[in-house]
């Protein structure tokens, strides 16, 4: 073999390991996060860190029936999944027939509930109200949509995984 050919060969061995060590060291200092960006200029608004199996909802007056409508989401390793949706009054807009493996329960607050969606969800997006605000709710907090991204917005709502921010002791 060629002095040239040993070169290259030690050149693609030092690449792959060069990769596998990054890919390494990414995910060893990463954590999964729920990620709110602008959906026309992608700029970043929000970051949430989150764990497998956490839940996040979305809650808002449908523009139709007038009564609010919570859609309810689960994290998971491959994406973000729609899980069951809570509203208070049938009408126009709102789920009025169960699919398959569905099924609807009751709230003691008279909310129905129904559950058994089960579906991971491409883009998952929403245009924040003009009218009445879109609230997140996650890991304990209520955030109003409209005041952190604006009326008539898209947020686009994303599965990331993202560094973990280091602090010195200093700094603490």
């Amino acid at each position: 073999m060629s002095r040239k050919n040993r070169l290259a060969g030690a050149a693609i061995v030092v690449t792959i390991l060069t990769i596998t060590a990054l890919v390494f060291l990414f995910n060893a200092f990463s954590v999964p996060c729920l990620v709110l960006k602008n959906g026309e200029t992608g700029q970043l608004i929000r970051v949430f860190p989150v764990q497998e199996g956490d839940e996040f909802s979305v809650t808002f007056i449908h523009s139709v029936n007038q009564s609010p409508v919570t859609d309810v989401y689960q994290i998971r390793s491959d994406g973000i999944y729609v899980v069951r949706t809570i509203y208070y009054a049938f009408g126009a807009g709102v789920q009025s027939e169960l699919a398959e493996g569905q099924s609807l329960g009751y709230g003691a607050d008279g909310a129905m509930i129904v559950s058994g969606f089960n579906r991971r969800l491409g883009p998952l997006s929403y245009i924040v109200g003009t009218v009445s605000d879109h609230t997140l709710q996650i890991g304990g907090e209520v955030i109003s949509l409209r005041e952190i991204c604006g009326r008539n917005t898209t947020v686009h709502f994303e599965r990331e995984r993202r560094l973990i921010p280091f602090r010195s002791r200093l700094s603490q």
